[in-house]
């Protein structure tokens, strides 16, 4: 059976374009509970460390600079089947490909800039929501 938590990052460009009370508004409106949320600005060695699995990829310098441009908000989710459905629900990574009334459709801009981020893995979920709330026991 799947797992029931996954982690979601409200990205820079959707901070600072005014989207974050949008995207929470369509989570709650698809029945996602809310576990955690906190409003920070990643440092350069945060968003390293939490992007580590695509240090090799050619984008990795250029996403960890894109994360640290501005604030961001971390969300420990929680629904049925969590992953997979949260991705359905986020859209494909790229906004021009993903499906009409996704989040990424919505409120993305680009492949970089794609408002959102969710887990690919019950096993990243786990990693990716301590990463952001450990000690925090109702996570």
């Amino acid at each position: 059976m799947s797992g029931k938590k996954t982690l979601a990052i409200i990205k820079p460009d959707a901070v600072q374009n005014g989207h974050i009370g949008k995207i929470i508004d369509h989570l709650l409106a698809k029945g996602i509970k809310i576990n955690a949320m906190r409003l920070m600005h990643l440092s350069t060695a945060q968003a390293a460390a939490f992007y580590a699995v695509h240090r090799e990829r050619p984008f990795f310098n250029d996403l960890v600079v894109y994360m640290t441009s501005g604030p961001c908000i971390p969300m420990a989710l929680e629904l049925d089947n969590a992953v997979l459905a949260f991705r359905e629900i986020i859209g494909a990574t790229n906004p021009e490909q993903a499906a009409n009334g996704t989040i990424r459709k919505l409120y993305g801009q680009s492949l970089e800039k794609n408002a959102i981020h969710g887990s690919d893995s019950d096993e990243n979920a786990a990693r990716e929501i301590n990463f952001f709330f450990s000690g925090i026991d109702h996570v």
